[in-house]
């Protein structure tokens, strides 16, 4: 199993601790923290230390597919490994320039079944980011009969939903003030606390607990799972866990061991053990 880090700043040290990285695309890419130019990414696949995955996870407009066809194709020629995409302007254009770049399937709360995945593995997406709101049951179920290769994100800050609205400059204007274009809001009937972030294309809003997840690795592992997926905004000592989780996937600590120091991430397990059940009334 390999592990993929999505990281907050621009350190490069990190390549050397991970098997992938994720590189939110500058002006493509929503739901992050921190981006890069077309031109830095460029660069860090010529290091080629890890597997190098790209963001460019944002709806688009017709006025914007020639600058996508060529970001696209700049792309593949640098040769990463995977770009996640969410609109299917990214997989039209991969068929209609025949592009050798492999996909990942990120459409966050529609990658929940593998009969689905399946679909977008035949019209040629290589790699799913399972939904984080489905149970750890559901995941191997996915991993376990689907012909796609799976990605589970075990540790993070929860993004939970996007708005392309500027809803916290909004928020602002009617109360008539000046701020920042972060907020905390706490949601009334759970009492749960939301951490939400404006930039340039909208507004992202993140769970304020972590999702911690070190506890499913050897279940994930035992399923077969391929990769999964650790966010470093919002995780305190993140470099500490990426090199004790790269040790522990090599075999070099045990699990209880693994499992007891991360406790201290919380005991957030988001929805691996916690079915989302709908009713009609």
């Amino acid at each position: 199993m390999k592990m993929i880090v999505e990281p907050s700043c621009k350190n490069f040290s990190y390549l050397s601790y991970c098997d992938g990285v994720i590189l939110p695309l500058e002006g493509y890419a929503v739901e992050s923290v921190c981006y890069y130019t077309i031109e830095e990414i460029e660069a860090i696949c010529l290091e080629k230390n890890c597997q190098v995955f790209v963001k460019v996870n944002r709806n688009f407009f017709p006025e914007e597919m020639d600058s996508l066809r060529v970001v696209l194709k700049r792309l593949d020629s640098c040769g990463v490994h995977g770009v996640f995409f969410y609109d299917l302007a990214v997989l039209q254009i991969k068929r209609e320039e025949h592009l050798s770049l492999s996909l990942v399937w990120n459409q966050t709360h529609m990658v929940n079944n593998y009969r689905t995945c399946d679909y977008y593995f035949d019209k040629g997406v290589s790699y799913a980011l399972l939904g984080k709101e489905i149970t750890l049951e559901e995941i191997i179920e996915i991993i376990q009969k689907s012909k796609i290769c799976c990605m589970v994100e075990v540790v993070s800050l929860p993004s939970v939903a996007y708005s392309k609205r500027k809803l916290v400059t909004h928020y602002y204007q009617d109360l008539g003030e000046s701020g920042s274009h972060e907020l905390k809001v706490k949601e009334k009937i759970t009492g749960d606390f939301y951490d939400v972030v404006e930039d340039d294309f909208g507004t992202c809003f993140y769970f304020d607990k972590i999702t911690n997840g070190t506890t499913v690795l050897k279940d994930l592992m035992d399923a077969g799972c391929e990769y999964i997926v650790l966010r470093e905004y919002g995780v305190p000592s993140f470099w500490e866990l990426v090199m004790d989780t790269k040790k522990y996937l090599d075999g070099g600590c045990v699990s209880k061991e693994y499992i007891k120091k991360y406790q201290k991430l919380g005991d957030s397990t988001n929805f691996f053990f916690k079915k989302t059940i709908y009713k009609v009334k």
